[in-house]
Formats: structure tokens, C-alpha cells, sequence
């Protein structure tokens, strides 16, 4: 097994994907896509270069920075690392991108210890890093700290193990078929409204949120970072107002994205009290990916998931028709959420390991 010699230089984000020095920025795409091809043959489970470059521009939430291995001038792999810009966060997110054909040569160890250096540099006590697996059976089988599901060990994790990693928790990558009969998910809608009761409110809107909405809806995308189950990730409590949803959504639908939120509102209160949201890009007829679902916890155990869910999908159906599949992970330990989608129809498909060190 040779070594190869490598560069690594600061991966640059262009001002626009038409500038000269985009080239790096566009393979960072390809490669993001190429990589979950590889580890569970689901290219759409990654955004493209045009779907990740709003989120380089602007650091005010969280900074993203990267590099790219090179030996004489071809591109090996890439690694990205983000830091929340929270005053109290700790850690840094690493994304390691090394396709197969150049693993084991040392462009992985190398590519991760930069990640390692960023992150020291930046002030940051914790690393991340999030590995996908296929929904097999193999000889070696990893069990989180959590103790819910397990993955295949793979190179990735193999990795991992050797550099002081460990594995925290398991999520479970489900799919929903958009083109089934949708009547299942009509049931399921009433039934969970009647259980809920007119203290709950369904509201729904495309992006941007309506400004009346704003500080209510940045209020419990704020919860999403607390009330979530995360094992013992390190995840900060991240501060959520108007300005920073309008920064959000500006990021979001830049590069042609458009979101759909179901949300429930308390009457009595008027606070807004579960979401979800569903987001596909420039492309209508690709993979629907679902980002942030959540009922807060004073209010669980009156089927707020249930409606939701169901309603954003009904109303998604027709407004994306071309789309096939929605695709979500949750945490194996998040029993009520995973019930709510096998009971309407989500399979698994692929798994994520979150994984953790401290340095």
C-alpha cells in the first residue's frame, strides 16, 4: 500500500458557481454526491455545489470551512468542517469525503487530522462526524452508546475507532412513497385531529414564513437543538429569532429550493408548538428531503407529530406531483417519531452513525 504525496490546500467558495475559481467548489458537489452513491447508493441524500454555497457566504450562524487533497493536480478527497457560532458551542462538524478508489492510501488520516488542526484552531474541544451504512447484517455490527440499532462496521468507521471516535447513536435513514394512495394518510390526519382537540390549530405556509409567524416559528426551530434526542452528542442550545429565520430562508430557497412547514398552534397561547418541514430542489421531480420535525415536549401525547406529518405530505403531494420520495432520518431512540412513520409508511433504507471525540 503506497503512500501517496499529497497537498492540502483551503477549500474556496466562489462568489458565484460561474466564477473562475469555482471548479474546486462544483467537485466539492460531485464528490459529496459520488460518496453517499458509494456508502448506501443514494446520491440524493447529498445537496449540490448550488445548494451548499448560500451556507459559505454567510457565517453568522455557523462557519463552514474545508480543504481538498490533491497529488499532481487530480482532486483525492476533501474534508469540510462547520462551527455553530453559538457563544457556548464546543464542537466542530466534520464531513470526511474520500471516494473509494483513493482510500487506504492516507488521504483519509491526513484529510481528518487537518479537520483535527481547524478545529483546535478555532477553539473547539469536541469533533463530530457522521458515517452512512447500508440496512445489512455483517460479521461486525457496531451498537451505539445509546444501545438502540447498530450498523455494519465499514472503512469509515474502522477510521474512526483507530482515531479515538465514538459511536454515540444510530439514525435510521426511511423513505415515503410519494405516489401511494394518499387515504391511509387522510385517516390517520382526522383521526389524530380529533384526538388533538380544538386547542390545536393547524397552520401551514411555503417559504418565507409569514412575518407574523416568524418569532413564533424561530422559537421552536430553537427547541429542535434540545428537546431532539442526541445521546450524548454535544450539541449547543442554539438562539433562534426572526433575523436569523430570515437569514435561514434566504439560504434555503437561494438556489431555487422551495419548503413546505406544517405547523400546530396552541390556541390558548399562541405559541406554535410542533413543525414540519419538507424541502426539494431546483429539480421538482427529484427527492424530497424532510429537515425538522418536532413537537415540543409540554405538549407531546396529543398526536402533534401525527398531523404534522400527514398534513405537510397531503399538501406536498400536490404541490411537488413530480417528486417521488421523501426522505428522513430520525434517531433509533426516537420510539414515538419512528411509530408515526412506519405507521404511515416510511421503510428504512440506509443508516447514520454519529460519532464523537473529545480533544
Amino acid at each position: 500500500m503506497n503512500t501517496i504525496v499529497l497537498t492540502i490546500t483551503p477549500l474556496i467558495a466562489p462568489r458565484s458557481l460561474d466564477d473562475a475559481d469555482a471548479a474546486d467548489f462544483l467537485a466539492y458537489g460531485e464528490l459529496n454526491r459520488l460518496i453517499c452513491d458509494e456508502a448506501v447508493g443514494l446520491p440524493d441524500l447529498a445537496p449540490d455545489a448550488a445548494q451548499m454555497l448560500p451556507a459559505w457566504h454567510d457565517s453568522t450562524d455557523t462557519l463552514q470551512t474545508g480543504f481538498v487533497a490533491r497529488s499532481d493536480d487530480r482532486i483525492l478527497g476533501m474534508v469540510t468542517v462547520a462551527f455553530a457560532q453559538e457563544a457556548e458551542a464546543h464542537a466542530a462538524e466534520i464531513d470526511l469525503l474520500v471516494p473509494a478508489e483513493h482510500w487506504g492510501h492516507g488521504v483519509e488520516d491526513a484529510l481528518l487530522a487537518r479537520a483535527e488542526d481547524e478545529a483546535r484552531a478555532q477553539g473547539r474541544s469536541v469533533l463530530q462526524i457522521w458515517s452512512l451504512h447500508r440496512p445489512e447484517e455483517t460479521e461486525r455490527m457496531l451498537v451505539p452508546r445509546t444501545g438502540w440499532g447498530r450498523v455494519p462496521a465499514i472503512p469509515l468507521s474502522d477510521l474512526l475507532e483507530a482515531r479515538g471516535f465514538e459511536l454515540e447513536q444510530v439514525e435510521r435513514n426511511s423513505e415515503f412513497d410519494l405516489r401511494a394512495d394518499s387515504e391511509p394518510l387522510r385517516r390517520a390526519l382526522a383521526e389524530a385531529r380529533s384526538v388533538a382537540g380544538a386547542d390545536y390549530r393547524l397552520v401551514e405556509w411555503m417559504l418565507p414564513t409569514p412575518p407574523d409567524l416568524r418569532d413564533g416559528f424561530a422559537a421552536v426551530l430553537a427547541r429542535l437543538s434540545t428537546d431532539a434526542p442526541s445521546g450524548e452528542m454535544d450539541f449547543v442550545a442554539e438562539e433562534w429569532d426572526a433575523d436569523r429565520l430570515i437569514r435561514r430562508e434566504e439560504q434555503l430557497t437561494s438556489a431555487g429550493q422551495a419548503m413546505s412547514v406544517a405547523a400546530v398552534q396552541h390556541v390558548p397561547t399562541g405559541e406554535l408548538v410542533a413543525y414540519n418541514e419538507l424541502l426539494i430542489g431546483a429539480d421538482r421531480g427529484g427527492v424530497t428531503h424532510q429537515f425538522g420535525t418536532l413537537v415540543s415536549r409540554e405538549h407531546r401525547g396529543h398526536r402533534l407529530g401525527m398531523i404534522v406529518k400527514c398534513a405537510n405530505l397531503l399538501r406536498w403531494r400536490e404541490r411537488m406531483p413530480s417528486s417521488p420520495i421523501v426522505s428522513t432520518f430520525n434517531a433509533e431512540e426516537n420510539r414515538p417519531m419512528l411509530s408515526i412513520n412506519e405507521a404511515i409508511g416510511f421503510l428504512p433504507v440506509s443508516y447514520a452513525g454519529a460519532w464523537q471525540k473529545k480533544i
